[in-house]
C-alpha cells in the first residue's frame, strides 16, 4: 500500500461559489413541522431541536498519541491514520457549517446603508466563524470522497451543502443562501495539518466569499491559523494567530485584522485586533476584542488617544508569574486567561460569543449549535442526499458512545474508498468530473482557482450521487 493509501478519512474545504441559479420557488425545503412520529421531542406540537448528545464524550485518558506522531515531526498529517478516540462525533463537513452559528450578523449587515458599517458587522461575523474552535480539542472526522452535508435553518433564514470535492488533498466547497435571496456565502478549504513536535498546526488554506446581494457587494476573507498544544504531554488548548484580511471588492474598503499569538506571557492569548480603511486608505474605525468572547469598534482617534492614556499609567498590566518557553519536554502551559476585554469609552458592541451549555466539556465541548448538527430530523432521512454525514455508521457509533463500533467501521469505509480509488486509476477516470454539486472554476472576485456550486441539490434528485457508505 502506498502512502497515499494510508490515510483515507479526509479532511476539510472552502471556496466560493457565484456561479448558481437557484430558484428558492421550486426547491423543495424540509419543513420540520411537516413530520412527526411520536417519538420526538415536541414543544406546543412543533419539534425541538436536541440539547445535548446521546452519550458523553470517550474518555481518552487510556491512549496515547506519541506513539503515532513521534516520527511525524514537521510533516504534513493528512496521510497519517489516527485512532477514532481522538475523533468528535462530526465530520469536517459538519464543522464548516459552524460558520453559519452567527448568521443574524449577516442578516444585519445586509441591513445597514453604510459600507464601514457593513464592514465591521463583516468583520465581527469572520471572527465569530472561528469563535467555536475554542476548546474543540477532538478531531471531526475527516469527509469521505463525495460525502455531502446539508443544513436549513428557515428560522436563520438560509440554507447550506457542502461536498467533499477532493481527497488528496483534501478539499470541501461549501455553499449557503439566504432564503430570502439576501446573501451568499461560499468557498473551499484545504486544511494543511503539520506536527512540530508539543502542537498540531492547521493552516486553512482556502478563501470565504459573502455577497450582500442587496448592495451588489462581495467580501472575500482567509482564515487564521490555528494551534492545538501539547498534543503529547498536558492539557490540550488551542490559539489561532496569523493576519486576516477582509476586501470589499465593490468599494474598495478593507478590514486588516490580526490574531495575536499568546506570546511569552500570554498577555495576547486569544487577543484581536484591527483597523477597517476606505478605498484612499484613510483609517476609518479600529477593531479588537477577543475571538473567544467579543469584538468591539471604535473611533480610531478615541483609539490613540486611550492607548497613549493606557501607556502614561502603566495600564493594567500584571507582573508574569513565570515566562512561557516554547523550547523543552515540559508542557506549553496554558497562560492565565486574563480579565474579559476592557472596553474602551465610546465603542460599540459588534458580537458576543453564545454561551454554551452547563454539559458543554462532558459533550466534547460543543456549543449548543454543535450539539444539533448530527440529529438527524424526523422524516429528513427520507429526503436528503444519500451521502449526507448524517448517515455515517462510525460518526453514529462515536455519537452513541460505542467506541468499538466507530472503530470498525471507520476501518470499512476507508478500505472501501481506497478500492474505489483503485478502480478508478485502473480506469484512468478523474474524481472530479464525477463531483455532483460543485466544479473546479475560478472566483470571479479574486480570480483565483475556486469550487463552485452548481445548483440543484435541493431539488431532491440523488440518482448520481456515489455509493460511498
Amino acid at each position: 500500500m502506498n502512502s497515499e493509501e494510508e490515510f483515507y478519512d479526509a479532511e476539510t474545504g472552502l471556496e466560493s461559489d457565484d456561479s448558481c441559479e437557484v430558484s428558492f420557488k421550486d426547491a423543495l425545503v424540509f419543513d420540520s413541522k411537516q413530520v412527526t412520529d411520536g417519538s420526538t421531542t415536541q414543544e406546543n406540537g412543533v419539534w425541538e431541536r436536541r440539547k445535548t448528545l446521546p452519550a458523553e464524550m470517550i474518555s481518552r485518558n487510556n491512549f496515547s498519541v506519541w506513539s503515532i506522531l513521534k516520527k511525524c515531526i514537521g510533516m504534513e498529517l493528512s496521510k497519517i491514520a489516527m485512532p477514532v478516540v481522538f475523533n468528535e462525533p462530526l465530520s469536517f463537513l459538519q464543522r464548516i457549517s459552524e460558520y453559519m452559528e452567527h448568521t443574524h450578523l449577516i442578516h444585519q449587515a445586509c441591513s445597514l446603508s453604510d459600507s464601514i458599517d457593513r464592514m465591521q458587522v463583516v468583520a465581527a461575523f469572520a471572527v465569530s466563524a472561528v469563535a467555536s474552535q475554542w476548546e474543540r480539542t477532538g478531531k471531526p472526522f475527516n469527509p469521505l470522497l463525495g460525502e455531502t452535508f446539508e443544513l436549513i435553518r428557515e428560522d436563520d433564514g438560509y440554507r447550506l451543502i457542502s461536498e467533499q470535492v477532493s481527497h488528496h488533498p483534501p478539499i470541501s466547497a461549501f455553499h449557503a443562501q439566504s432564503l430570502k435571496q439576501e446573501f451568499e456565502f461560499h468557498g473551499s478549504i484545504y486544511p494543511k495539518l503539520k506536527f512540530w513536535g508539543k502542537s498540531v498546526e492547521a493552516e486553512p488554506k482556502g478563501t470565504m466569499t459573502l455577497e450582500l446581494l442587496k448592495h451588489k457587494e462581495a467580501y472575500t476573507w482567509t482564515n487564521p491559523l490555528c494551534c492545538v498544544h501539547n498534543i503529547i504531554l498536558g492539557k490540550l488548548w488551542i490559539e489561532q494567530y496569523g493576519t486576516v484580511e477582509i476586501v470589499n471588492h465593490s468599494t474598495g474598503d478593507k478590514c486588516v485584522l490580526n490574531f495575536k499569538p499568546c506570546g511569552m506571557f500570554g498577555k495576547e492569548l486569544h487577543k484581536v485586533e484591527g483597523y477597517i480603511q476606505d478605498k484612499s486608505k484613510k483609517k476609518r474605525r479600529v477593531i479588537y476584542g477577543k475571538w473567544t468572547e467579543c469584538m468591539y469598534s471604535v473611533d480610531p482617534k478615541v483609539y490613540e488617544t486611550y492607548k497613549k492614556s493606557d501607556k502614561k499609567t502603566g495600564g493594567d498590566l500584571k507582573k508574569p508569574k513565570q515566562e512561557q518557553s516554547c523550547e523543552g519536554e515540559e508542557a506549553d502551559e496554558m497562560p492565565e486567561v486574563q480579565e474579559t476585554v476592557t472596553v474602551i469609552p465610546g465603542s460599540a458592541l459588534l458580537w458576543r460569543i453564545t454561551p454554551r451549555p452547563t454539559h458543554s466539556a462532558q459533550m466534547y465541548n460543543f456549543t449548543s449549535f454543535a450539539m444539533t448538527l448530527n440529529e438527524l430530523e424526523p422524516g429528513m432521512d427520507r429526503l436528503m442526499a444519500p451521502t449526507d454525514c448524517r448517515l455515517r455508521p462510525d460518526i453514529r457509533a462515536m455519537e452513541n458512545g460505542d467506541i468499538e463500533t466507530a472503530s470498525t467501521e471507520k476501518e470499512r469505509l476507508e478500505e472501501k474508498q481506497r478500492a474505489a480509488r483503485r478502480e478508478r486509476s485502473m480506469d484512468e477516470e478523474d474524481w472530479s468530473t464525477r463531483c455532483v454539486w460543485f466544479q473546479l472554476g475560478t472566483n470571479p472576485h479574486t480570480g483565483a482557482e475556486d469550487w463552485l456550486y452548481t445548483g440543484g441539490y435541493f431539488d431532491r434528485n440523488y440518482t448520481d450521487c456515489p455509493n460511498i457508505y
